[in-house]
């Protein structure tokens, strides 16, 4: 190799140091945060104040970082059969992780502190698993240029707002990991929100688990039924206070 390409390598120019640093500070700064929100406050301070902050920093924060996470770094892992299935593993921990979130959200101060605890543990192996494994893996696909997967991530950072697709097209997930992608989909939706599922069959089981998690909470209109494409505006139903 080159001395001159052993240089480039060795600097802050080349593509792999750049996504490895936006990652690294991303997971620094969202562990940081939960760590700080989780250390038990003194009596005399209460607890409700830390739990509404722990709740808020969650519900945007945590969940702006896995949106991105999901858009940069797992959306391109699906395309390889390299790292099609590690990108699905991810994907269910986030979908478990905002699972927690929307708990956390409804609880009461001591739920939110075990809560709050067990978010920061399951996030930590999820950004372990994204900083040691997966991004490596991505930077060894041809074709694949590392800085440009976390582009995202350095809006992120830099607090601009990262604009999520409105469409999934399950066809191109692999079985096995589409019902959690959709899940986790739905649980980025603010209340009054909403997405297109786009399959090759009608989603009716689907549909069936939507009604065991959330019924009363989300809404399904189908948009095209078939023949060989179905079409379906799922959201999240907006409570009136």
């Amino acid at each position: 190799m080159p001395a001159a390409e052993i240089f480039i390598q060795a600097t802050e120019t080349d593509p792999d140091v750049i996504a490895r640093g936006a990652v690294r500070e991303a997971h620094e700064r969202l562990l940081s945060g939960l760590a700080d929100l989780t250390t038990t406050q003194p009596v005399a301070q209460g607890s409700e104040p830390r739990s509404a902050e722990l709740v808020d920093f969650c519900l945007h924060e945590v969940r702006r970082y896995l949106t991105t996470a999901d858009r940069d770094l797992y959306g391109p892992a699906t395309e390889d059969d390299e790292t099609r299935l590690l990108a699905d593993a991810l994907r269910v921990g986030a979908a478990a992780v905002n699972a927690q979130i929307d708990e956390l959200a409804t609880a009461g101060s001591v739920d939110a502190a075990r809560l709050g605890v067990m978010i920061m543990a399951a996030l930590d192996t999820q950004l372990q698993i994204e900083e040691s494994v997966l991004l490596p893996a991505l930077a060894g696909l041809p074709g694949v240029d590392p800085s440009l997967l976390t582009s995202g991530l350095q809006a992120y950072l830099a607090g601009e707002r990262v604009e999520q697709s409105t469409v999934i097209d399950v066809r191109r997930i692999a079985r096995g990991g589409r019902h959690p992608r959709v899940f986790a989909k739905y649980a980025q939706l603010a209340p009054g929100e909403a997405f297109i599922l786009v399959n090759s069959h009608d989603p009716k089981p689907l549909r069936r688990e939507f009604e065991a998690r959330y019924r009363g909470a989300f809404s399904w209109d189908y948009l095209q039924a078939g023949p060989d494409e179905w079409r379906v505006r799922i959201g999240r139903v907006a409570v009136d206070a």
